[in-house]
């Protein structure tokens, strides 16, 4: 059965890597086909998987032929006439990179015409989303911005939670309340917390007290081998079963959330 989770926070807490090992722990039950969606303009989660070539990924919003030929219209034209239920089923095959299990996706950003707006690029963007959430089978997991810019409502409801990765500290309400009610108002029902780079019990208990009418999903220690690998341009644990018990069990928590 397919899971679909949405992964935000605010800059800075550990949000893509927090994806990035998710995903790798999904993944290592082969019996889960895993999906991660890079849609942060700071597009980072690549690197974050270990998924390297000698050629940058083409975000999607990027690949203006394919734009053109399924909705109609050249990217960057506003206005006009161009289908808005553009076929993307092939996309995830043909333009994915694959490691150890995980199909990376790059969405990109819309460069014209604001968040909001109706073009070639957003249309085919968010019938892309649709269908990842809506069509397919697979488990994926959402390295978000903190807009989520690239579901629309009907995506949204699907969603099967919203994960807002936090570290401890007092600023942790803010930044879960802004995005709890971004992910709120376009229609995700199920938002919960997850605290990373947590040291000891203190930790713990300020990111709760902090957050008391948050649901807390999971903590993620803080850990050298996260710190070394980024210093080193590497992934964190290259063999992901010996990645902390929490961050499994974290994984765990999410398959549980599967309708």
């Amino acid at each position: 059965m397919g899971l679909k989770i949405a992964i935000g926070g605010k800059g800075g807490v550990g949000k893509t890597t927090v994806a990035a090992l998710l995903a790798r722990c999904l993944a290592a039950d082969q019996s889960n086909k895993v999906i991660a969606i890079d849609a942060d303009p700071v597009a980072n989660l690549a690197a974050a998987l270990g998924i390297e070539s000698g050629e940058p990924i083409t975000p999607i919003a990027e690949l203006r032929d394919l734009i053109a030929e399924r909705t109609g219209a050249q990217p960057g034209t506003m206005g006009g006439f161009f289908t808005l239920n553009p076929k993307v089923d092939d996309i995830p095959d043909r333009f994915s990179r694959e490691r150890d299990g995980v199909r990376l996706l790059v969405m990109g950003t819309v460069k014209s015409g604001g968040s909001g707006c109706i073009c070639p690029e957003s249309t085919i963007l968010k019938a892309l989303m649709t269908h990842l959430v809506l069509f397919r089978d697979d488990v994926v997991i959402m390295d978000m911005e903190a807009g989520i810019e690239h579901l629309g409502r009907a995506t949204s409801a699907s969603v099967d939670a919203l994960v807002i990765v936090v570290n401890p500290g007092a600023r942790s309400r803010a930044a879960a309340e802004m995005i709890r009610k971004l992910g709120s108002d376009i229609g995700i029902k199920r938002i919960v917390v997850l605290g990373n780079r947590v040291r000891d019990d203190e930790d713990e208990r300020l990111i709760r007290s902090a957050l008391p009418d948050f649901e807390v999903i999971g903590f993620v220690p803080e850990d050298d081998e996260v710190v070394q690998a980024d210093r080193q341009g590497r992934r964190p644990y290259e063999r992901i079963a010996e990645a902390p018990a929490e961050l499994h069990q974290t994984a765990a928590r999410l398959l549980a959330l599967r309708p």
